[in-house]
């Protein structure tokens, strides 16, 4: 059984992304996962003066360890103007400047939603090309188009069969890769 970590890359309290990747958690089967807001990592926007006067804050040194401990990582990314937004991009710099290679070895399933049928697939894109450069290995992706009209938040779960014949498709071979 491996320690998988997941999270979303938004800062919103009531982010769809979050909702997707707290979903497809609790889909996983046959290993452990822990699921983040990073919400609750509040750190300062990266600068190299912030860097100089105050130090690397506890919190995102805290993020770090927890996902050196996990063997892999789901990640769902928000679109803001065609990329990942700048509450992501902020925890990124942080954890790139306490390690660059932060994400070596990591097996990664990344994902993607938005209220529109592009389901965030261009920041979905911008995802599987930066993170390898830390370290990562994309084992899969995911895009989830018209977030409302595909997932019932009320019942927490997928709406759109084929949507949910292809996630399930994607979470097994992400859990298969992972063993």
């Amino acid at each position: 059984m491996k320690k998988i970590l997941a999270f979303a890359g938004s800062n919103s309290s009531t982010s769809i992304n979050y909702q997707l990747v707290d979903y497809v958690a609790s889909e996983v089967t046959g290993h452990k996962v822990k699921v983040l807001k990073l919400i609750s990592y509040g750190v300062p926007m990266y600068s190299e003066d912030e860097e100089k006067t105050n130090g690397f804050p506890g919190l995102t040194m805290g993020l770090k360890q927890e996902i050196s401990e996990a063997d892999a990582l789901i990640i769902s990314v928000s679109e803001h103007n065609g990329s990942w937004s700048a509450f992501f991009k902020n925890i990124i710099d942080w954890l790139s400047r306490l390690d660059r290679n932060f994400l070596e070895g990591k097996k990664m399933l990344v994902m993607s939603t938005s209220p529109g049928q592009r389901g965030g697939i261009s920041a979905l894109e911008y995802a599987k090309n930066v993170l390898p450069r830390f370290g990562a290995e994309i084992i899969d992706s995911f895009s989830f188009p018209s977030f409302y009209a595909n997932f019932s938040q009320e019942k927490k779960e997928v709406t759109d069969e084929t949507l949910l014949l292809g996630l399930r498709e994607v979470v097994s071979t992400f859990s298969q890769q992972i063993k």
